[in-house]
């Protein structure tokens, strides 16, 4: 169950959760490739891992993109797709179908091809996880667009988990977590933060940190697929 000395591709992995997955399994003595849209961000994170880490630039919404990285990275044991903009909060009515295409593009069709290109570059043992979210199961006015592509990457990964086997296939399913994803989501993050947490059973929303130590779970556990874990401070049950 260790990941010591396992090559693993974080797509999303320069800041927020996926950097998060990227340092604890770097600590872990993981070999990590870092890659997301953002030149500048691939450098920044790549300089706080430090050696060996590697970073790439790749746009998830680029299929012949996504076809070239895998090429390039060649054969190693784990993927983690944790990339997406900021969250579309707007109602159905006032979203354009360019909103929507773009945000599909990057939250569903990049993990579909990063699946596609990556299985057959994973060693044995290797394993695929998947990034949706609460909205999933507990969608609210204006996420309809987030939350059927969150329920869909859910059921991507269940039938990848059957169809990739002894490959295995999971999906982290956080809930509200504190990463800069909120800038741009919500227009004042820490009072939106605070108000979710208020509401939580734990009483706060989690850290990437936490969120992180999930994917390391799944990704060293070579018993544990076809399975979403919630990583949620319980919201839902309320």
């Amino acid at each position: 169950m260790s990941l010591a000395g396992k090559k693993i591709v974080i797509i999303g992995g320069t800041s927020g959760i996926g950097f998060a997955v990227a340092q604890q399994a770097a600590a872990a003595g993981a070999d990590v490739v870092v890659a997301s849209s953002n030149q500048d961000r691939v450098d920044a994170a790549t300089k706080r891992l430090g050696e060996p880490a590697e970073g790439r630039r790749l746009d998830v919404a680029d299929g012949n993109a996504i076809a070239a990285f895998f090429e390039q990275v060649g054969e190693f044991d784990h993927l983690v797709y944790t990339a997406g903009e900021s969250l579309l909060i707007k109602p159905l009515v006032d979203t354009t179908p360019q909103e929507a295409r773009a945000v599909f593009e990057r939250r569903f069709w990049g993990a579909f091809l990063s699946a596609k290109y990556a299985a057959p570059r994973l060693r044995d043992g290797g394993s695929i996880t998947f990034s949706s979210g609460v909205l999933a199961i507990r969608p609210l006015s204006g996420t309809a667009l987030t939350a059927g592509i969150t329920g869909g990457i859910e059921a991507l990964s269940r039938a990848l988990a059957v169809e990739l086997a002894p490959l295995r296939v999971n999906v982290i399913q956080p809930g509200v977590i504190r990463t800069e994803l909120w800038d741009g989501s919500v227009t004042d993050p820490e009072a939106f933060l605070q108000g979710a947490g208020s509401e939580l059973l734990t009483r706060r929303v989690g850290t990437a940190e936490e969120a992180a130590a999930a994917y390391l779970f799944v990704l060293a556990n070579a018993y544990v697929t076809g399975t979403t874990l919630a990583i949620d401070g319980g919201a839902a049950l309320v």
